[in-house]
């Protein structure tokens, strides 16, 4: 280091010599050199990511298969549920015409059954117009007498066809009226009767069963004791 004394100038100067080095290769600046380290560790990184997600054939060849497997399921799946649903419809259909045969023949059973009573009926009455004609035919001959015991008899004989075929007689004289068999068309003061017992009887009523065909036609007694009550039947 040497040192040198400017002219005009009082204060010394001194001068750092710059050693010499080779002109024609660049000076390498410290930021360039970081970024080129930085990129290139970027690079390395996204090399090692891309190696470390890339699939492997074989995986995607084994999750292919997977999903065809599982389209295979699911197609025999749905044909399984296809045939289930053909059988229940043809269940359904073979019910339904069974349903309609049983249908058609009770109807027709019915009508059989419902034919064959009223033959049975006819039959029964068949007797009774025979003797309305031999009694006819005997009042003709012989005049009125005995016309009244032959008219008796066929009427007996018709009752009981007619009661053989399940036809029931409503004469409730002397009986506490009953407004679901009789139709009272009068009322008859009776101190002696219970009160609402049937006194007369002006036409007989007919049921089959439970079923009512005509009510009989009653007067009901009035101004009587009233009914006493029955008392219901021990059970044994």
């Amino acid at each position: 280091m040497t040192k040198r004394k400017d002219e005009g100038s009082e204060d010394e100067v001194f001068q750092i010599p710059i050693e010499d080095g080779d002109a024609d290769e660049p000076e390498v600046q410290p930021e360039a050199e970081a970024e080129a380290e930085v990129e290139a560790e970027l690079d390395e990184d996204v090399d090692e990511v891309t190696e470390a997600d890339a699939p492997d054939d074989g995986d995607i060849v084994a999750e292919a298969e997977a999903v065809i497997d599982e389209a295979a399921e699911a197609i025999d799946e749905l044909e399984k549920l296809r045939k289930d649903a053909q059988e229940w419809q043809d269940r359904y259909l073979r019910l339904h015409a069974e349903w309609d045969t049983y249908r058609r023949r009770t109807t027709e059973q019915r009508a059989e059954e419902k034919q064959r009573a009223t033959e049975k009926l006819m039959e029964n009455l068949l007797p009774v117009l025979d003797d309305f004609e031999r009694t006819v035919s005997y009042a003709t001959e012989n005049g009125e007498a005995g016309l009244l015991d032959g008219v008796k008899a066929v009427q007996t004989k018709l009752v009981d066809a007619l009661t053989k075929g399940g036809l029931q007689i409503i004469d409730p004289a002397g009986e506490p009226y009953d407004a679901l068999e009789a139709q009272a068309v009068a009322t008859v003061p009776d101190d002696e009767a219970f009160d609402e017992t049937v006194k007369d009887v002006y036409q007989k009523g007919y049921k089959m069963g439970k079923k009512v065909l005509r009510a009989a036609m009653v007067t009901v007694t009035t101004g009587g004791p009233k009914r006493p009550k029955e008392e219901p039947e021990e059970e044994e």
